[in-house]
C-alpha cells in the first residue's frame, strides 16, 4: 500500500527536537518516549497495531515526533504512517494535552469510554495511566501541552476560591463554534510561531501574554467540571470597596495589616468590608488576606530562586510557624511549599528505547 507523506516536512521543524523511527523490528514494534519533567516517570509507548509490520524495514521514517518547549508551553508535532496504539505508563500526568488532527483520526480510550476525533474536532486529555490513544494510519497531529498546576491556579483566581476537586475536562472539543474555535486558531498560531527562530517562543514577554490568553481560552472554550460555576461568575459586578481592599492586601502583604487599615484603604466601614467579603467571597476579610499571602508565597516559590529558603519566603508573608505554613499551603494548593520550589525545571521530552 502506498503511504502518504507527512503533513509537515520535518526539515522545516528546525527549532524542534526530532526523533524518528524507521525500523520496527529493531524496536520490537515499539517506540518509547519518556517525558523528562521534574519527578516525572511517564513513558509513552508507541505500538504498531499490525504485528506483520514489526518484521519489515523502511527507508523512510514511519513515525516522527518533534517537540519544542518554551516557557510553560510544550508544543509537538507527530505523524504515523501506520495504525499505532499509544499507551502511557508511570505517574499521574501533570500536563493537559490539547490535540488537533491534521490528517486521519484518533480514538481516546479512557475510563471505559471512547472519544473519536477528526479534523473537525479536537481532544483534550491528561496523559497518564489508564488512558490509551488509537491512531489511524496516515495520521498527523499537533499537541499543545499546558501544566495542570498553571491552569488550575488560573481557574482558582477566576473563581476566587480553592478547587475542591481536580479540574477535569470533557475530552471532545468542537472546533466549529464559540471560544473553542478561537482556541483552535490560537493553538495553530502556537505551532506556527514555535517553528520560527525569532518568533514568540523566543520572546519571554510576548510568550507570557500569549500564555495568559491561551489559559483563558482553555478555561472558557473547553467544557470541564467547573464550566457552569465559571459561567455563573461572569457579569457579576464586584463592589469597588472589595476591589480596593484586595488591591491593598496584595500591595501590603509583606507588612503588618490591621483590618481597620484595609477598611480605610477600601473607603468603607469595617462592618461594610466584612459584609461584602462574606457576600462576594464567602469568607472573612482575614481569611481573604491569608489566602492572598499564600498565593503570593506560592508565586515567589515557583520562581525557583536558590538564594532564598522556603522558611524565608514564609516569614516574608507573615507565616512565622513553618509547620502551620506548610499545612495551610498544602491544603490550598495540593502540594507542599518544597514541592512547588523544586518543580521549576523546564519540561523535556526525549527518546528512550
Amino acid at each position: 500500500m502506498l503511504m502518504a507523506g507527512p503533513v509537515i516536512d520535518s526539515a522545516l521543524l528546525t527549532t524542534f527536537d526530532i526523533v524518528q523511527a524507521t525500523d520496527p523490528e529493531k524496536l520490537s514494534g515499539q517506540f518509547r518516549v519518556s517525558e523528562k519533567g521534574t519527578r516525572s516517570g511517564r513513558i509513552y509507548t508507541y505500538q504498531l497495531q499490525d504485528p506483520v509490520l514489526w518484521r519489515r524495514r523502511f527507508k523512510q521514517p514511519i513515525f516522527t515526533l518533534a517537540t519544542r518547549e518554551a516557557g510553560s508551553i510544550l508544543a509537538s508535532y507527530a505523524d504515523s504512517r501506520f495504525a499505532t496504539a499509544v499507551s502511557v505508563d508511570g505517574d499521574e500526568g501533570s500536563l493537559f494535552c490539547f490535540t488537533t488532527m491534521l490528517a486521519g483520526h484518533t480514538t481516546l480510550e479512557k475510563h471505559g469510554r471512547n472519544t473519536v476525533v477528526t479534523g473537525q474536532s479536537g481532544l483534550v486529555w491528561r496523559p497518564g495511566p489508564g488512558g490509551r490513544l488509537l491512531i489511524s494510519e496516515n495520521s498527523a497531529r499537533t499537541n499543545v501541552f499546558f501544566k495542570v498546576a498553571e491552569i488550575e491556579s488560573a481557574l482558582e483566581h477566576l473563581l476566587d476560591d480553592h478547587l475542591h476537586q481536580p479540574l477535569d475536562f470533557l475530552p471532545h472539543l468542537d472546533w466549529s463554534t464559540g471560544l473553542a474555535a478561537s482556541l483552535r486558531h490560537q493553538l495553530d498560531f502556537v505551532m506556527d510561531e514555535f517553528q520560527r527562530e525569532d518568533g514568540i517562543a523566543s520572546n519571554p514577554i510576548a510568550l507570557a501574554s500569549l500564555t495568559d490568553l491561551l489559559v483563558s481560552l482553555v478555561l472558557r472554550g473547553a467544557a470541564h467540571n467547573y464550566t457552569h460555576r465559571l459561567a455563573s461568575t461572569a457579569g457579576i459586578a464586584v463592589p469597588v470597596h472589595l476591589r480596593r481592599a484586595e488591591e491593598f492586601m496584595r500591595a501590603s502583604a509583606t507588612q503588618p495589616i490591621k483590618l481597620m487599615d484595609v477598611a480605610a484603604a477600601a473607603g468603607c466601614s469595617l462592618r461594610t468590608l466584612t459584609a461584602v467579603f462574606r457576600h462576594f467571597r464567602a469568607k472573612t476579610p482575614l481569611a481573604a488576606l491569608h489566602a492572598i499571602r499564600l498565593d503570593l508565597a506560592r508565586a515567589e516559590l515557583a520562581l525557583g530562586r536558590t538564594d532564598i529558603s522556603v522558611t524565608a519566603v514564609a516569614r516574608r508573608y507573615g507565616f512565622t510557624n513553618a509547620a502551620r505554613f506548610s499545612a495551610a499551603f498544602s491544603r490550598r494548593f495540593g502540594e507542599s511549599p518544597r514541592q512547588i520550589a523544586m518543580n521549576t525545571q523546564p519540561i523535556r521530552i526525549s527518546r528512550e528505547t
